[in-house]
């Protein structure tokens, strides 16, 4: 990432740089950039969700969807999300509004009962540990830490993470119970998985007999471009493979429709659908099955989904255009700074040189722009590189985005050059 400068030169080019982070301070900026939350114009995208489902409250079987039961969800929506995300029908459960709820329900009923293929409870077992990707999601991790699992991280490739790590990994080690995915335009740097990847996954041998990919595939219908990507059917991929029970699918419509009234999805073989049925029967009598009802009726079907995720592109794709265009401008050549350009998802990653991340954040905040913290992508909060700063472009107005990035330059910038002139 480094470029040979003169000392003249690195001397010049600092006090630009500092000059630049004074002119940034004195705006009396307010912007913030932490999280991948749908724009407000997004969510008007779904507005009429509110008005629905107009009287109506009986499913296409007749089942008055006013009353307890359903525990499965309602079965026209599990058909229109099935192709999404690549679950059978049969085998896809609707839930709230939260695949992060899912997630965290499905650690605890594994801590707490036994799992298609254990051995023996996760709580009963001295030590339990998963294997984390990083860069990655912190609410993941935020999971790991909340019930004493232990976060050993994989390094991420172009491909996904690094299968031979992965594979010596779970071969070695039965205290090793899973491994967080982000398969489709990864959080936070939007890789998507190839063919190869998920097959090695369906079909590695694992010291664990109750070994579990936790797939939260949140990102499946959220294009960029003209093409979107297709990933391989890790269900069908681990059933071919003889290991049907290994992957537990997520995802949701939180960033298809209305993020605080979407609804959850989990998929994965017969055995492991009843097993978490069976465990939610006891703190649940059934979803928001009216809600749910308002999604069939707004999406209609798997092809609505796929003009409505058209109508989402069309607001996103100009942010993370505007991203890409400040980014090469005020920081390419400097070799200061890469950064992704993902096809899909909500995300950039911005890689700054070591032991430059939390001084850029620090500074940003300082000036105005706040960012996630820095070391947030990694398990513990803890880079050790120091040089890894999500990007979330989704939630500003353009204008307010291309302000926030062109400071975050000048940041990168003086904390840079600082660093080489030290």
């Amino acid at each position: 990432m480094t470029t040979e400068l003169s000392p003249d030169t690195l001397t010049g080019l600092l006090e630009r740089a500092r000059q630049d982070y004074q002119d940034l301070s004195g705006r009396g900026l307010s912007l913030n950039l932490t999280r991948g939350k749908p724009a407000p114009e997004q969510l008007g995208l779904s507005d009429d969700l509110l008005s629905l489902p107009h009287g109506r409250y009986t499913s296409a079987d007749g089942t008055d969807l006013r009353n307890y039961g359903g525990l499965q969800g309602l079965p026209e929506l599990r058909e229109i999300f099935a192709g999404v995300l690549q679950v059978p029908a049969g085998q896809l459960l609707a839930a709230g509004n939260s695949s992060l709820e899912l997630m965290h329900d499905s650690l605890v009923h594994a801590l707490l009962s036994v799992l298609p293929g254990a051995e023996s409870r996760w709580v009963d077992q001295e030590r339990i540990a998963f294997l984390c990707p990083v860069p990655g999601y912190d609410r993941h991790f935020a999971l790991c830490e909340r019930f004493g699992i232990d976060m050993i991280p994989v390094p991420m490739t172009a491909e996904g993470p690094d299968m031979d790590v992965v594979e010596r990994l779970v071969a070695d080690d039965p205290a090793v119970k899973g491994i967080w995915c982000v398969p489709k335009y990864s959080n936070p740097d939007g890789v998507c998985y190839s063919d190869e990847t998920v097959a090695r996954l369906a079909r590695m041998e694992t010291a664990a007999p109750d070994f579990r990919i936790f797939w939260d595939n949140a990102y499946a219908a959220h294009h960029l471009t003209d093409e979107p990507v297709e990933i391989a059917d890790l269900l069908a991929a681990c059933a071919e493979a003889g290991n049907a029970d290994r992957a537990f699918v997520f995802g949701s419509s939180s960033k298809i429709t209305l993020a605080g009234a979407g609804v959850a999805f989990f998929g994965s073989s017969p055995a492991n659908v009843q097993w978490l049925l069976g465990n939610n029967a006891a703190r649940s009598i059934g979803p928001d099955k009216i809600n749910q009802l308002r999604h069939v009726l707004f999406l209609q079907d798997a092809d609505g989904v796929r003009a409505h995720m058209e109508r989402q592109r069309a607001l996103l794709q100009p942010k993370f255009e505007a991203v890409a265009r400040i980014l090469d401008a005020e920081l390419g050549g400097t070799g200061l700074a890469t950064w992704t350009s993902p096809e899909g998802g909500y995300f950039v990653t911005l890689q700054v040189p070591d032991g430059c991340a939390k001084e850029v954040v620090r500074r940003a905040a300082d000036a105005g722009i706040v960012l996630t913290p820095a070391g947030a992508t990694h398990p513990y909060g803890n880079d050790p590189r120091d040089a890894t700063i999500r990007i979330a472009p989704s939630y500003p107005g353009l204008a307010e985005l291309e302000q926030a990035i062109t400071g975050l330059a000048v940041c990168v910038r003086l904390v840079g050059y600082e660093q080489r002139a030290a």
